[in-house]
């Protein structure tokens, strides 16, 4: 026997008839045999959403059914010779109106094709397997599926793989490519939700938000960073460590640098698919001890005093 039909829908018998239509797109959408193929239980589900909304969809059948008079399958509840008539008079009454078979009989649904055009993108019909009548299934391609995705500074300039974990549970692969910039956004081809009807599926699109590197930073291709160096390295010249984006390498500072004074390593910058590596570009700063070194200072004394002569000298 079919189940009452307001506890298919899960509505309350006093609802309004909009009520009633929202909870049966709700529900319709759900369980839709389209999105659940194989699937018995979720087919049977659905035959009885449309049952329940064939009866309480009518306004007419609706207040049979309140009353008593005819059963939650749209049946006289009292013997009647011409039931199997009845049961399908209506049946074309709405040109143009959608078609569900349900337990072998047909029912009016009215205007349920305006339905499953907002549903379901507007085809002229569903596939015959699950009881539709129509212009045959329409092949609806997939939803796109958007994720967010936080990655090292590093990773993002030199490329990595990562996984992305998706609302059902299971992961994705993520290949990031070289020269990731923050806000890019990838897009993984038929990793999407599935088509109908044999339609392909969507992509997932992966938007990137590249964290902060604790030294480096990126302009365009370009990298930029600030080295520290001595007053000694400064004068006298020297080597330094430097970091880049793939690793520390030596730099050598010329003789004579003043604080402020930009090197460029060419080609060490970041290098997108197709592009030029950019330049890292290393600003210099000398940096004094903290703890005053008594010779340096005693030298730059003398060195300040000959100075101050040499200059009062030129102007007596």
């Amino acid at each position: 026997m079919t189940k009452d039909p307001y506890e298919v829908l899960n509505i309350d018998k006093d609802v309004s008839a909009a009520d009633i239509k929202k909870a049966y797109r709700t529900l319709a959408k759900t369980h839709h045999p389209d999105l659940h193929p194989g699937d018995a239980a979720a087919e049977q589900r659905f035959k009885e959403i449309s049952q329940a909304y064939a009866v309480l969809g009518d306004e007419k059948k609706r207040g049979r059914f309140d009353r008593g008079e005819i059963d939650a399958d749209g049946n006289e509840r009292m013997a009647n010779p011409f039931q199997g008539r009845h049961a399908g008079q209506h049946a074309g009454q709405h040109p143009g109106g959608f078609h569900c078979t349900v337990n072998g009989d047909e029912a009016d649904l009215g205007d349920l094709g305006d339905i499953f055009a907002n549903l379901f993108g507007g085809g002229r019909g569903f596939s015959g397997q699950h009881g539709f009548a129509g212009g045959g299934a329409r092949a609806m391609r997939g939803q796109d599926v958007r994720y967010k995705l936080d990655v090292d500074f590093l990773d993002a300039v030199n490329g990595a793989k990562r996984r992305v974990t998706m609302a059902d549970g299971g992961s994705l692969e993520v290949s990031l490519p070289k020269g990731l910039a923050d806000g890019q956004t990838i897009r993984l081809k038929g990793k999407g939700a599935p088509g109908m009807n044999g339609a392909s599926a969507g992509d997932a699109l992966v938007t990137v938000s590249v964290r902060r590197h604790p030294i480096l930073r990126r302009k365009g291709d370009d990298i930029h960073v600030t080295q520290s160096i001595s007053l000694a390295d400064a004068v006298l010249g020297g080597k330094v460590r430097v970091p880049t984006i793939t690793g520390e390498i030596a730099l050598t500072i010329p003789e004579n640098s003043s604080g402020g004074r930009v090197m460029r390593l060419k080609g060490k910058g970041v290098q997108r698919p197709g592009k030029a590596a950019g330049d890292q570009l290393v600003t210099l700063q000398i940096t004094l001890p903290k703890t005053p070194d008594p010779e340096l200072v005693a030298l730059l004394r003398r060195q300040h005093e000959a100075a101050e002569e040499l200059e009062d000298a030129r102007a007596a």
